[in-house]
């Protein structure tokens, strides 16, 4: 298997690191968790630079490029903490509506390629532990009761997508967008640990346009979901890189003894680890992108093997790269503090890895040959 990147491919990575060296600096980064987690005009610099287009159909004036050139520009986000949710709006939410209504793929698609509409998916549930399928949110005759849990950049988005159980189709799930001026809709925003922006999502006979059935809601949230982990495990790729580079710099300037740090044999082999995790990380970064268009039950398995390395490997870079820090890794003035509060937020995000490590043993029990 060929895994050379073409020449267009890494122009975009050129050109998304070019941007986050240079128009995402720390300062500004510091400055957009202090206004709340978004900047509008860092959105609009994504959309100049076409990422927000990126899954969007040509049909909808997107670019329609596929997993490979997504994973490649959420890999370099990671590096600059880029926190403007790009994965929700510009992956997620386009999958989404072109696989629904028409005609509302119609009106949303090309406004979210031009960088003009957030639409973000809103799935979690406070009782639901990370399953897709717990969810209580209610829908009866497209007006949607329940309650939204870390929804992203809720407070900054025109629309949500919202997976509710249709009272019409008993047990079955129908997938609905909202508009964020709709009547019974209310957002309580919070900033969440790494900075970023998220929001406590209530409706109350919230009415909402129906985009997918009882039978396809379903199907596509769970499509969300890996298309959620898929992109997360690219973005944990270069923000585990990134914390690992600044980590050797550190080593390599930091004296003790007379002698940089980074001599020390004791400490060459923890970097050494934490070198083998990333490339373990990026190894299943790689799997989970090339299984996206796979049939779901083949798909699915793949990316909850792939969120089980992903977690075991923020969880050690991060611990690791901050100890060889010493006492500056956990100060809110070092750069390096943020890559590991990044980290430590993304293990939780779509399912921590002790649930990954479950579904990942349920879908082997048929050929593990050890159960019934």
């Amino acid at each position: 298997m060929d895994f050379d990147f073409s020449d267009d491919q890494e122009a975009l990575r050129a050109a998304v690191r070019r941007f986050v060296d240079k128009d995402y600096p720390f300062e500004r980064r510091r400055k957009t968790v202090a206004t709340g987690g978004f900047s509008a005009e860092m959105w609009q610099a994504l959309a100049g630079l076409g990422l927000t287009a990126l899954a969007v159909p040509e049909a909808h004036g997107g670019l329609g490029w596929g997993p490979v050139e997504a994973m490649i520009a959420m890999e370099e986000l990671g590096r600059g903490l880029v926190l403007e949710p790009l994965a929700q709006g510009a992956l997620i939410a386009p999958a989404l509506l072109a696989a629904g209504a028409p005609e509302v793929a119609a009106q949303w698609l090309p406004r979210i390629a031009a960088g003009d509409a957030l639409v973000v998916l809103a799935h979690q549930e406070p009782r639901a532990r990370h399953r897709l399928t717990a969810g209580q949110t209610q829908a009866r005759e497209q007006r949607l009761t329940g309650h939204k849990s870390l929804v992203p950049a809720a407070a900054h988005a025109q629309a949500f997508l919202i997976p509710a159980l249709d009272l019409e189709s008993p047990a079955s799930t129908s997938l609905y967008l909202v508009h964020r001026e709709s009547p019974g809709l209310s957002l309580r925003p919070y900033a969440l640990h790494d900075g970023s922006s998220a929001a406590e999502l209530h409706l109350a006979d919230t009415p909402g346009t129906r985009i997918a059935g009882p039978v396809a809601g379903q199907a596509l949230l769970e499509l969300a979901a890996d298309i959620g982990i898929a992109a997360q495990a690219a973005e944990a790729v270069g923000v585990m890189e990134r914390l690992l580079e600044l980590t050797i710099d550190y080593m390599n300037t930091r004296r003790q003894f007379g002698v940089p740090i980074a001599s020390f044999q004791a400490l060459r082999h923890r970097v050494a680890d934490c070198k083998m995790q990333l490339e373990l990380a990026r190894s299943m970064s790689y799997y989970a992108t090339l299984r996206l268009t796979d049939e779901p039950a083949v798909r699915r398995r793949a990316l909850s093997q792939a969120k089980v390395q992903l977690g075991q490997s923020m969880r050690f870079v991060g611990q690791q790269c901050t100890q060889l820090h010493g006492g500056i890794g956990v100060t809110d003035e070092y750069l390096g503090s943020h890559f590991f509060k990044r980290l430590t937020v993304m293990e939780l995000q779509w399912g921590d890895t002790l649930h990954h490590l479950g579904e990942v043993n349920q879908r082997m029990l048929d050929t593990a040959g050890v159960f019934a």
